[in-house]
C-alpha cells in the first residue's frame, strides 16, 4: 500500500497541531513605563541586585513582564544596578544599562507617562532580589 507525500505531509501537520494546541505561550509582553511628573524624575529609585543564591543560577532574570510567565529577555549579575521605575505586585519594572546609568534619560523629569523606548534596556524584575539604595 503506497501514501502519497502530500498524505504525509498533512498528517505530519495534524499530529504537529494535537501536541502543541495544549501549550500556552507566554503572556503579551508589558512595557516598562517612565515618567509622568513635571518635577520628578522618571524613574525615581535607585537599586542594585542583591542577595542572589551562591548555589543558584547566578543571575536575576529580566522579563517581559511582571510575573515568571513572561518570557525571559536578559540577566543581571549580582550587583548590578537599575533604576526603579515602577512596581505591580512583587514585581519591579527596571531601566539599565551595562555600564553606568547617567546616560538612560530617566533621572531627569518626563512630563507625560510613556513607555520606555531606551537608549538602555529594560524589563521586569522580581522586588526580593532588588536592594532599594536611592530614592
Amino acid at each position: 500500500m503506497k501514501t502519497s507525500k502530500s498524505a504525509l505531509t498533512a498528517l505530519a501537520l495534524a499530529l504537529f497541531a494535537t501536541a502543541t494546541a495544549g501549550v500556552a505561550s507566554p503572556p503579551r509582553a508589558v512595557p516598562v513605563t517612565v515618567g509622568g511628573d513635571a518635577v520628578l524624575d522618571a524613574c525615581g529609585s535607585l537599586g542594585r541586585v542583591h542577595g542572589l543564591k551562591a548555589d543558584g543560577d547566578g543571575f536575576l532574570a529580566v522579563r517581559a513582564g511582571p510575573g515568571a510567565a513572561y518570557a525571559m529577555t536578559d540577566r543581571l549579575e549580582e550587583s548590578s544596578e537599575v533604576m526603579m521605575c515602577g512596581q505591580r505586585g512583587e514585581w519591579v519594572a527596571v531601566v539599565y544599562a551595562d555600564s553606568g546609568l547617567g546616560r538612560c534619560g530617566v533621572s531627569a523629569p518626563i512630563a507625560e507617562r510613556r513607555p520606555y523606548r531606551g537608549p538602555c534596556k529594560s524589563g521586569w524584575v522580581h522586588g526580593k532580589w532588588i536592594e532599594l539604595m536611592a530614592g
